[in-house]
């Protein structure tokens, strides 16, 4: 019995100690960021963007790995295996850190499987058309909706992608029926809306808002209660017509869980001086992001937010009956 309660009373000393050298040795190695959607979509673009600036704070290279599919979830499961040394981190959203428990039977939890390290940046979306779409205001589009039901088409990034569930709250609030149809990234879909394969997305201002200067989409409305400062061309939703409509997406970065508390600040850090970069704000800021104050970059605020909006959209996805195919 004694020698029972000295191993259990020695247990969280011994892994005090570890943490404490392990910190001080990190990082030993490259650290890998995976995304878990392919390269090019607003998850892509912003991980690299602080990867680039955080290389040079931690002193070895990043190498960035896009394990897209399902969702997101391979990738993210991937992170959630992971040893928890620092060396392998997640750049994750909105979608694959409180959507998908809802949506999937993941093998892994959201919550308890991840060390949260930072919110680094979120933005509203853009509702954006086939340059050849016949409307080219949002309530052209709703009209043109309701004219041919079921024969407009969407592009989202998975099942229960932020295009999904603010494209269901569309259909909701205008009365409109059309396709959804599924990609393993914003990427692919915004391609083939560019081709004139989709008809309309809701996507990030990170991907669209590129080709909507190049002239290649048409930006219909933005989902968000002010206008974008880099866009202040595009009416917000409610200006347009549709009262009260807005949505909001966020990107975080998360380590997998037991890495030491020492390494979650040595990972921190490199990252709050990226947001603070002014090169790096003036980049996301033209993309149409938004970095959180400072207050908001804490490891223990996105712990609180991710819960928060767990709490806020589960009970909301699972009324809506949205299912994994």
């Amino acid at each position: 019995m004694g020698m029972s309660r000295t191993l259990l009373v020695s247990l969280p000393i011994v892994c005090a100690v570890y943490g404490s050298l392990a910190a001080q040795t990190f990082p030993s190695k490259p650290v890998t960021v995976v995304i878990p959607f392919p390269a090019g979509g607003p998850t892509d673009v912003i991980a690299r963007m602080l990867g680039d600036q955080m290389r040079a704070s931690l002193g070895q290279p990043i190498v960035f790995e896009n394990v897209g599919g399902a969702g997101g979830n391979l990738g993210t499961g991937r992170v959630a295996r992971a040893m928890g040394d620092g060396h392998t981190l997640i750049v994750g959203n909105w979608q694959t850190h409180v959507v998908n428990p809802a949506i999937y039977s993941l093998p892994y939890d959201v919550l308890a499987d991840f060390e949260p390290l930072a919110l680094l940046a979120s933005s509203p979306q853009l509702l954006v058309a086939k340059s050849t779409f016949p409307a080219s205001d949002l309530q052209g589009l709703i009209a043109w909706l309701r004219a041919n039901p079921d024969k407009g088409s969407t592009g989202v990034s998975g099942i229960g992608g932020p295009g999904q569930i603010t494209g269901l709250q569309f259909q909701s609030a205008t009365g409109t029926r059309y396709q959804f149809v599924p990609y393993r990234g914003a990427a692919p879909a915004m391609q083939d809306l560019v081709a004139g394969h989709l008809d309309f997305m809701f996507d990030s201002p990170t991907t669209s808002l590129p080709q909507v200067r190049a002239g290649k989409v048409k930006a219909l409305a933005v989902t968000a209660g002010s206008r974008l400062p880099s866009a202040p061309d595009i009416m917000t939703a409610h200006e347009a017509g549709l009262p009260h409509f807005q949505s909001l997406v966020w990107t975080a970065m998360w380590a997998p869980k037991g890495t030491p508390e020492g390494i979650i600040d040595k990972l921190n850090a490199p990252i709050v001086r990226a947001l603070a970069d002014p090169g790096v704000r003036a980049r996301l800021a033209d993309l149409g992001q938004q970095v959180p104050a400072s207050e908001d970059q804490t490891p223990a605020a996105l712990g609180a937010y991710q819960r928060a909006e767990i709490e806020k959209w589960c009970p909301i996805i699972k009324a809506a009956n949205i299912k994994a195919e």
